[in-house]
């Protein structure tokens, strides 16, 4: 945890719970996005952001390679970057907070068509940033779809 990419890789120390490593790294999410919000102009969180992906590829191979896993389950950079990137998109409310850790939760674990083909075909920092954008970007179209209903209004 000494290297400052290890210590972002495995999310402030919270990837490192020995049950749900990826469900701790998501919910760290929730203050580094409050914390941008609060901080920053729209643009500049937008900015932060892509910087917090494309960055995840490096931060990623390099705590890979240090563990000896490409991608260890307490890397959860992924998971951070992703879910902030999903909460860009939704309302800040509880509630559509909520929402949007289940949608994201749920295609993290699923890996639905074609996450999962590409999980397995794509290694190091890449790979392990991938599933994530993936899981990120079936999470924003479910829940745009689900703002466009009355129901959660």
């Amino acid at each position: 945890m000494a290297h400052p990419a290890h210590f972002l890789a495995f999310g402030f120390g919270s990837g490192l719970s020995p049950k749900a490593p990826g469900t701790f790294g998501t919910l760290a999410a929730f203050p580094v996005y409050a914390l941008l919000i609060t901080l920053l102009p729209p643009m500049a969180v937008w900015a932060v952001i892509a910087v917090m992906c494309v960055v995840g590829v490096w931060i990623c191979d390099v705590a890979g390679r240090a563990v000896g896993v490409a991608d260890h389950g307490g890397i959860v950079w992924d998971e951070i970057a992703g879910f902030c990137l999903v909460l860009a998109f939704v309302p800040v409310t509880a509630v559509w907070w909520a929402v949007a850790f289940g949608l994201f939760r749920l295609f993290d674990i699923w890996k639905p068509f074609p996450i999962r083909q590409l999980d397995a075909r794509t290694h190091n920092g890449l790979g392990v940033m991938l599933d994530d954008m993936l899981a990120a970007v079936y999470s924003i179209v479910v829940a745009w779809g689900l703002q466009q209903t009355a129901w959660l209004h």
